[in-house]
């Protein structure tokens, strides 16, 4: 069950943060909702999108929009 889960996780995580990417929405004032990005059933593993912002992989707004944070340049 746990592979499944992480495959499950991973595949969650490359949508959501391609869409975020894909739809421009890169800093708090470009963030959108996951629907406004593109993602089909945003509320589906709604703990993993969780999981996404506690790892510090996307951001979310006070107002529940998500972005991608980019990387810093060296």
């Amino acid at each position: 069950m746990a592979v499944f889960t992480s495959s499950v996780f991973a595949l969650r995580k490359k949508i959501i943060m391609n869409a975020l990417a894909g739809s421009g929405a890169k800093t708090e004032e470009t963030a959108k909702t996951l629907k406004d990005a593109g993602v089909v059933n945003p509320e589906l593993f709604a703990e993993y999108t969780e999981k996404l912002v506690r790892m510090g992989l996307i951001c979310k707004t006070d107002d529940g929009r998500f972005y991608v944070k980019e990387k810093e340049k060296a």
